[in-house]
This record gives structure tokens, C-alpha cells and sequence, in this order.
């Protein structure tokens, strides 16, 4: 399996170490510290992308800064499940070039066990941001 970026390697096993409820406890937690959106952003919102495949509304920045990536996120708080995957993929891929970006195993969060306290559907929907996130490394 391809290496994970070190941020997003120690948000997996965090997961990794917990059981259960834990997990989603764990997860409902990184929903709260999802960063807002920055005030230059606010004006942009429509510029964002949007994940078309998630019920949730999620909408995408990325910001490229000298080749290190940082993405901002735009998700309802009514959506925490979301939230978390979002914080998640923040966190862990933030200051990442788009290589390292591009090279997260489409599935890595199956190492967080994530599958025995969510539903594939939900599932679905870090799968599909990941996704939106890679395409936007490429042309950020």
C-alpha cells in the first residue's frame, strides 16, 4: 500500500487504536474543528467545487502556495459525519504537494475501521471527497 503523508498517517491511527463508538465519537470530535472558511474565500464561495456525489452539500478550495496545498472546506455543521471526513482529509493532507495527494489510496480509510460504525453510503462520501481533492491537486 502507498505510503500516507505523516499527518494523515497519525489521524489513521488514532483511529486504528480506538473501538466502536469510539470511533465515531472520535470522528463527531474532528467535526468540530473543521476550519472555517477564510474571509477572501466567502467572497468566492461560488468558485469552489462541489461534490456532486454526496447528499451532504460539500463544496472544495485548494490553495496552492509555492507547490504545498491547503483546502478549505465548505460543510454545513447539520452534516458531522461529513464534517469529520472533511476535517480529516484537512488535517491530514494539509502542506502536501499534489503527488503526495494523489498517491492516498482512494480506500485508506479503511484503516481507520470506520467500515464497522458507518454505513457504505456514508463511506461513500470520504471516498468521493478524496476524489474531488485529487483532481483539484492537479490543477490547483
Amino acid at each position: 500500500m502507498d505510503e500516507l503523508p505523516s499527518r494523515l498517517q497519525e489521524i489513521v491511527e488514532d483511529f486504528e487504536y480506538l473501538e466502536g463508538q469510539e470511533k465515531l465519537e472520535y470522528l463527531l470530535e474532528l467535526s468540530e474543528s473543521l476550519s472555517p472558511l477564510p474571509e477572501w474565500l466567502l467572497e468566492r464561495r461560488d468558485s469552489m467545487d462541489e461534490v456532486h456525489e454526496c447528499m451532504t452539500p460539500v463544496f472544495i478550495f485548494a490553495d496552492n502556495k509555492d507547490g504545498s496545498l491547503h483546502f478549505h472546506f465548505d460543510i454545513p455543521r447539520e452534516s458531522p459525519t461529513v464534517r469529520g471526513f472533511g476535517s480529516i482529509l484537512q488535517r491530514g493532507l494539509d502542506g502536501t504537494s499534489a503527488q503526495q495527494v494523489s498517491a492516498v489510496p482512494n480506500e485508506f480509510y479503511l484503516q481507520m475501521g470506520l467500515q464497522k460504525v458507518l454505513s457504505g453510503q456514508r463511506l461513500n462520501g470520504i471516498g468521493a471527497i478524496l476524489a474531488h481533492m485529487k483532481n483539484l491537486a492537479q490543477i490547483a
